[in-house]
Order: structure tokens, then sequence, then C-alpha cells
């Protein structure tokens, strides 16, 4: 009877040793087959990317091209804009927008110079200056943002973005 339980006890843990031993293994097999490393993106290209598009975010602004400007917004998109209650959503966008394109006063030319980028190249944040020129060049203010873009079918929509004047009222 002590022999059956031994080779009982013994069988048990050979058997036990040979699945620890085999999911060793297989776990070891997996891991070589995944990659030890995420690539990384090219940051010098996106952050050209984001220059593009902040480009034709000027050239809508400047043109007040409303469907141009709105193409480059997420629908869930949110907008804090400089001095105004937090914007959610497209439409809420595009509405203050509007109001701004026929408020304009005077021939003002808006450029946006992006300084940086960082994020994993499907959702990249971008900080930037902003500076608007009057219609003979003269500097009449300047600001900064931060935007943050997610890539979406393979275009990079605003999804974030938070803007101010340097300008301080006194």
């Amino acid at each position: 009877m002590k022999f059956h339980f031994f080779s009982l006890i013994f069988c048990t843990g050979l058997l036990f040793l040979t699945s620890c031993k085999q999911a060793e293994t297989t776990e070891a097999s997996t891991t070589e087959a995944m990659p030890t490393e995420a690539v990384k993106p090219d940051m010098a290209a996106v952050k050209a990317e984001i220059q593009a598009i902040e480009n034709q975010w000027a050239d809508a602004i400047n043109k007040k091209d409303l469907a141009g400007l709105m193409a480059m917004y997420a629908d869930d998109a949110v907008s804090m804009p400089d001095g105004a209650p937090t914007l959610t959503g497209k439409v809420a966008i595009q509405e203050k927008q509007e109001k701004q394109f026929a408020e304009a006063k005077g021939n003002v030319t808006i450029s946006f110079q992006t300084m940086d980028v960082f994020g994993d190249g499907d959702i990249v944040t971008e900080y930037g200056t902003s500076t608007e020129k009057d219609d003979k060049g003269n500097v009449v203010e300047t600001g900064k943002y931060v935007a943050t873009f997610k890539k979406t079918d393979g275009k990079y929509l605003c999804i974030r973005e938070i803007y101010n004047s340097d300008k301080k009222d006194k």
C-alpha cells in the first residue's frame, strides 16, 4: 500500500514538473515571437505633418473657410479658447467660429508655428505659437496653444485644443 501511495505522489510530482516545463517553453517561444520594443514613430516626420496641418488651419482661418476649418476637427473635439467657456463637440466649436468670422474686423492674417510634438504616432500632442499680422505685415498679436491630434483613417484630426493670447488686458 505504501508503494502505491509513494508511486502516486512520484507520478503526480513528475507530471507537475513536466507541465511546468512545457508552460515555460511555450511562454518563451511566445515571447521570442513578440517584438521586444514597439516601433517608434519618426517624430521629425510627425512634426512636419502637424506643421502642414497648421498651415492649412491658418489658410482656412485667413480665408474664413468654415468648412475647411471644421474638417480638421474630430466630431467629439473639445476646445478651450482664451477667455471663454470650454466648447464640447464640433457643433459648438463651429458656432463659435462662425461668430468670430462674422465679427472679424480689418485684414488680419494668422500663422502657426509648431514648436514640438510628442506622442506615439496615433495620438500626438503639439505645442506651438501663433502670430497675427495686419495688412501691412505688422505683428498685432501673438499667442500660444496646445493641440492633441488623433490619427483617424490615416489623417490627423484635432481632438483637444487650448489656446490663449500673449496680450494682457490693462
